[in-house]
């Protein structure tokens, strides 16, 4: 999902399995200038206050921009239950870039595919052509 987003660094889950706030930090200040290219965010984190602040300001500015609650003490874990936070706005940036591009996701996709009962009939109705077919065959076979 990040990549598709044109994030310049690959992300996998084996990252969080060992704190990394250092990833946390880049991905949420790059997300947030993804979302909001004018936002003023620090992204000094060389302490433990500056880090807690930088957390606060992404977090008001997704609360009141996108109306996304974002659990600072979950993302200054920094490990799998950040990703989860990392989540929330990284589905909605999705989201987004798929209705700008005209692509449909997965969920789209699987919505325009036939209603089940349509699928279950044209089987009902395959199931009795191959029975049919079967006893004709099968009448021919025993007329020799």
């Amino acid at each position: 999902m990040m990549k598709t987003l044109g994030y310049r660094r690959l992300i996998s889950v084996e990252n969080f399995r060992m704190p990394n706030f250092e990833l946390v930090a880049d991905v949420l200040y790059w997300m947030v200038h993804r979302y909001d290219p004018t936002a003023t965010i620090s992204d000094d984190i060389s302490t433990e206050d500056l880090r807690i602040n930088f957390l606060k300001a992404v977090s008001i500015l997704f609360y009141n921009k996108a109306q996304i609650k974002l659990n600072i003490k979950s993302l200054y874990q920094a490990d799998g239950y950040a990703v989860k936070e990392l989540l929330k706005v990284a589905s909605l940036l999705y989201k987004a870039f798929l209705n700008s591009t005209g692509h449909k996701g997965r969920e789209a996709e699987e919505e325009e595919e036939p209603v089940h009962g349509e699928k279950f009939k044209d089987s009902k109705n395959l199931g009795s052509e191959i029975v049919d077919t079967g006893a004709k065959l099968h009448n021919l076979l025993d007329a020799r």
